[in-house]
């Protein structure tokens, strides 16, 4: 069984945050956010780190990259009949 992940946005939502709100609490810029959502692939630990405690999702369910990447990973999934 493959295991289930979700975007940086996702987790954001399933956690009740705005972008602005998610923003605030990790000290930066709602933009700097915005491009983390869509490409995630260079995070640090640290960013990772706070990212899974602020969303309370453990940090292998959240997908690291590009948000592109998943989305286009998923439909391929779909396609197959493995959702």
């Amino acid at each position: 069984m493959d295991k289930v992940q979700m975007t940086l946005e996702a987790a954001r939502h399933n956690a009740g945050y705005s972008q602005k709100e998610a923003a605030a609490c990790l000290g930066i810029h709602y933009q700097t956010l915005a491009a983390w959502e869509r490409d995630s692939s260079n995070l640090g630990i640290q960013t990772i780190e706070r990212l899974s405690a602020l969303y309370q999702v453990p940090q292998n369910c959240l997908f690291f990259g590009k948000k592109s990447d998943f989305i286009h990973a998923l439909r391929q999934r779909a396609a197959k009949g493995k959702l």
